[in-house]
């Protein structure tokens, strides 16, 4: 004769669902900033390969100052050079390349103003940012200024 077999938990699971945050993801705000170097681009056409040395060392430098400063002063006291850009503002040719490099999740991009025209462009995660483009020409999202 078969036994009729029920299955049996040492623990009711508890039904009501409880969200659970390691941190505010705005904390990284207090932090100094730090560069991850991996998903950086070598090709066009936003590739850091048209730097020469002189270039690079300049980049460096520049980020080596944002060094000093926390990650509020970068992006929020300087908001008008240093801000966060929504993927949807980009230029399309951008939105197309974040697609070939399995990055099209992403909501949003950081933009750094580091000369006249020139952008560092990357993603920030807990305090660092992963470079990912150097755009010389301020193309990856054009500013269009009023009344010009």
């Amino acid at each position: 004769m078969a036994k009729n077999k029920q299955p049996k938990a040492r623990e009711i699971p508890s039904t009501s669902k409880q969200p659970k945050v390691a941190g505010d993801p705005q904390d990284y705000y207090q932090k100094k900033p730090a560069w991850r170097i991996s998903k950086m681009e070598f090709s066009a056409p936003f590739g850091w390969h048209i730097l020469d040395a002189n270039g690079i060392a300049s980049i460096l430098e520049k980020l080596a100052n944002f060094e000093t400063m926390t990650w509020r002063e970068i992006l929020l006291d300087a908001k008008k050079q240093n801000h966060n850009v929504s993927v949807d503002k980009l230029i399309k040719e951008a939105q197309d390349r974040l697609t070939e490099i399995s990055l099209d999740d992403l909501d949003e991009l950081t933009s750094l103003h580091l000369t006249g025209k020139g952008r560092v462009w990357g993603i920030i995660d807990q305090g660092v940012m992963n470079l990912l483009w150097w755009d010389p020409e301020h193309q990856v999202c054009p500013s269009h200024k009023k009344h010009t």
